[in-house]
């Protein structure tokens, strides 16, 4: 079954999210193989609606849209009439009549893109929204995990860093547990949320987390735009204490773990540059595989109201066809 929109984790079942990672394979199978463009979404229309910056995500939705052959539009906000007191209700409207299929909209308020789903008939796409979730990085990060460990239930995933203020932390640590991957969380005590949910492990010490036995070290950005106190001495401190250092990049080369970041890379405080050329680091491939997930949620969203498709997607109708490519 498709759904209108798709703004949180929480709210999927684990057969929609099996479904969207299959999808996404054979998505990156056809852009990975030379076919840059399919019509899936051919005379539909995406709204790009970011009321905060973004490189990742922004650009990672605009390829696939386009790479499903959908017409893009970037709102452009600085530029708009809300910088002359226009309420997100007036703009909705305003978007709503120009008859757009997808929005896909990343706002600092938490619940927003949900308030702006029940205001159109767009289907509406949560890229971020506050220190609440992000879906769509979630399934990516689940996507690339999966690519390593085709079955991961029971694999272990250490999240390290700012959780108290991540969107990422919330997303990803649901949906990982939703695939059966056990997860934990490892950060300073003014950093990681005093209550968590039971089934994920709370470290304050390092060395105590890894002796918990990763497959996966996950590292989030200290996230200093959002926290309106130093929750740490310093950076340095942080970097020494929490980060990712030559010495202990040494020790997770040697256990042969994988290490993962959802970008931009604050390098010196989450981890040394070596880890940029790690060959267990994952974070090129985040962001490879972005673009796929996102083509899955596009083609699998039904704009207008939740309607069974009949081959499910594009990508199932092609991996059945015998004109597929096949690697």
């Amino acid at each position: 079954m498709a759904r209108k929109d798709l703004l949180d984790i929480a709210s999927l079942h684990r057969e929609e999210i099996e479904f969207l990672l299959d999808q996404s394979t054979s998505f990156k199978k056809l852009f990975t193989h030379s076919v840059k463009k399919i019509p899936a979404l051919e005379g539909k229309s995406v709204l790009m609606l970011f009321y905060e910056a973004s490189t990742r995500t922004h650009s990672s939705f605009e390829v696939a849209a386009k790479r499903l052959s959908a017409e893009v539009t970037n709102f452009d906000v600085a530029h708009s009439s809300i910088t002359k007191g226009e309420s997100v209700r007036e703009t909705i409207e305003t978007l709503q009549a120009m008859r757009t299929d997808y929005i896909v909209v990343r706002h600092s308020h938490p619940g927003l893109p949900g308030m702006i789903a029940r205001q159109t008939t767009a289907s509406v796409i949560n890229a971020g929204d506050g220190a609440h979730e992000h879906p769509t990085q979630a399934l990516l990060d689940a996507f690339t995990i999966k690519e390593k460990f085709p079955d991961p239930r029971g694999k272990k995933v250490l999240i390290i860093g700012d959780i108290l203020h991540s969107r990422v932390a919330r997303s990803t640590s649901t949906l990982l547990q939703k695939l059966g991957i056990e997860v934990a969380y490892l950060g300073p005590g003014s950093l990681v949320p005093k209550y968590v949910p039971a089934s994920i492990r709370r470290f304050t010490d390092y060395e105590a987390a890894m002796a918990w036995t990763p497959d996966v070290v996950y590292l989030l950005r200290v996230q200093l735009e959002r926290q309106d106190v130093q929750f740490f001495p310093s950076v340095r401190e942080y970097h020494r204490v929490y980060g990712i250092t030559t010495a202990r990049l040494a020790e997770i080369r040697d256990r042969g773990l994988y290490i993962m970041h959802p970008g931009p890379v604050n390098r010196g405080v989450e981890l040394c540059d070596a880890v940029m050329d790690y060959e267990r680091s994952l974070i090129t491939n985040q962001v490879e595989n972005g673009i796929s997930i996102r083509m899955a949620v596009l083609d699998w969203l039904t704009p207008g109201g939740e309607f069974p498709k009949q081959e499910s997607t594009y990508a199932a109708r092609q991996r059945a066809s015998s004109t597929v490519i096949m690697p």
